[in-house]
């Protein structure tokens, strides 16, 4: 098979690569590995974690449209019957659209149908990369593999992006590349550590969706590891790690949750809620679904890639077994505040994710391998201790915006939370380039940050911004006969790909 871009990875910044390309005319190949695609928003189940300016500004038209056809979907199918001046589907707390990851998925496939329709983009699910054929500083050709029927393809394009949750062409393609934290020495930033630390990675989530049936006996059976995790606590840790208490993100100090709203504590069941069943109307009594991506099921024992594939599977497992046991603890001992212990009547939703055993098709990854970039982003970047105005720095190369603080999850180093401001900030176009390859471009997660600023580039409106700018850079490129990095250096060039950009919708400018 041929195609103009091969896109690996049909997470949110596969899907908007893959959009911007196709929009310009480009033939495109993405391929997902698992049989969804969407990544952290659908397989992952992870809605979306936003900045308070999204309703207006602050994303790219593409976004914006994916957010409102979103709204659109409960609106048009289902009796609304309540809600405020824009409708939260779950009365969420984290976003203003915590929403079913079925939704998500409908949209996603909406909004690339028009493409798929006329066969100019192809999409391969249940695939990934398994080899890379590189010439000096080009991407000649890549062998996918097909997980069910083990079929493996070659793919010959002209332009490359790892999309993927790992950044799983950097090593293939044996592109230079960083995981874990740097060393102060080499970055400069006030939080990084002395010495660099490769394994210093934030912990990884399998997320579960639950709706609340009061009077109901939904135990599930003992998870196998249920007795360690229950016991388990973790120097790092407030409480046992199965308990209603954890480190407080920016404090430190125990913190108290609850299930359900309560006179004190934190109320679990509301931070990540995809369906409010107040707000709509239904003659089957439904009740309250979240989906459970909390302090509590953050695993951080070990990572699950650049280990062998023992370890790799050996963590999943544990991850997916933690998530299973905090489920299990919440049914039959958690403290309820009548005195009594247990919620029974949480109910695993299986059909949530189509799996099995009810957990997400695929672990939420927060820190992939980050590529060694044309330019990294550093914490004096975005710090308020290091720019006057009310912006991080504003890069000449910018081809989006983005905001959200430094959120660090517990690492697999043993660290705990890291979680400071951040001003609003801008994405730079030297961020998506890698030092050692001309034709592949990154396009989630795996750009150049560092171990800090990944944790504010991290967020889904970014991840989106930053494939989609990295599918309209291949289509201009294509279209004008040129390179990235000569975009990025050719300052003409460059300020007419940014027109082109803002022209489509993308946001070049913080309006304050």
């Amino acid at each position: 098979m041929k195609a103009d871009l091969l896109i690996a990875g049909g997470g949110l910044g596969g899907c908007a690569a893959a959009m911007a390309a196709c929009s310009k005319g480009i033939k495109v190949i993405l391929t997902e590995e698992t049989d969804w695609i969407g990544g952290q928003v659908t397989s992952q189940g992870v809605p979306p974690d936003e900045h308070r300016w999204i309703e207006d500004f602050g994303c790219t038209k593409r976004y914006r449209d994916y957010r409102e056809k979103v709204r659109g979907t409960y609106l048009n199918t289902m009796q609304v019957k309540k809600y405020g001046e824009m409708l939260n589907p779950g009365n969420g707390l984290v976003s203003n659209i915590c929403h079913d990851p079925r939704v998500s998925l409908h949209v996603l496939h909406e909004l690339l149908l028009p493409y798929v329709l006329t066969g100019q983009l192809v999409i391969l699910r249940n695939t990934r990369v398994n080899g890379v054929q590189k010439e000096g500083s080009r991407v000649q050709k890549i062998t996918l593999v097909n997980e069910k029927t083990r079929v493996h393809e070659e793919i010959e394009a002209s332009f490359y992006i790892d999309a993927t949750e790992a950044g799983d062409l950097l090593p293939l393609a044996d592109v230079d590349y960083v995981t874990g934290a740097e060393a102060k020495s080499e970055t400069g930033e006030p939080h990084a550590l002395e010495t660099a630390d490769p394994s210093d990675i934030q912990a990884f989530t399998y997320v579960l969706g639950m709706e609340y049936r009061e009077g109901e006996d939904h135990t599930i059976p003992e998870p196998d590891m249920y007795s360690f995790w229950r016991d388990f606590h973790p120097d790092i840790w407030a409480d046992k790690l199965l308990s209603f208490y954890a480190p407080h993100p920016i404090t430190k100090e125990k913190r108290t949750y609850t299930l359900f709203r309560e006179e004190e504590g934190f109320p679990l069941w509301e931070y990540r809620r995809i369906f409010d069943r107040s707000q709509f109307d239904s003659r089957y009594e439904a009740g309250d679904v979240t989906l459970m991506n909390w302090p509590q099921n953050d695993y951080f024992l070990g990572n699950i890639y650049d280990v062998s594939d023992e370890e790799k599977e050996k963590n999943l497992y544990q991850g997916k077994q933690l998530s299973l046991s905090l489920l299990y603890w919440l049914q039959t001992e958690a403290p309820r505040p009548d005195g009594g212990r247990g919620y029974p009547g949480l109910m695993l939703r299986k059909d949530l994710f189509e799996t099995d055993d009810g957990l997400a098709k695929a672990a939420y990854i927060r820190e992939s391998r980050r590529i060694k970039a044309e330019y990294t982003i550093v914490e004096q970047d975005v710090s308020p201790d290091f720019n006057e105005g009310k912006t991080g720095k504003r890069y000449e190369d910018r081809v989006g915006v983005g905001s959200y603080s430094i959120d660090l999850h517990p690492s697999m180093a043993g660290k705990t939370y890291l979680d400071i401001k951040a001003l609003p900030f801008y994405i730079p176009l030297g961020a998506l380039l890698p030092k050692d390859a001309d034709n592949l471009l990154a396009g989630c997660k795996n750009i150049g940050t560092t171990h800090i600023t990944n944790g504010c580039y991290r967020l889904h409106p970014v991840e989106w911004n930053i494939g989609e700018a990295c599918g309209a850079l291949v289509a201009y490129c294509m279209e004008h006969h040129t390179q990235p990095k000569t975009v990025r250096e050719d300052k003409r060039l460059l300020k007419h790909f940014q027109q082109v950009l803002e022209e489509d919708g993308f946001e070049l400018e913080w309006p304050f």
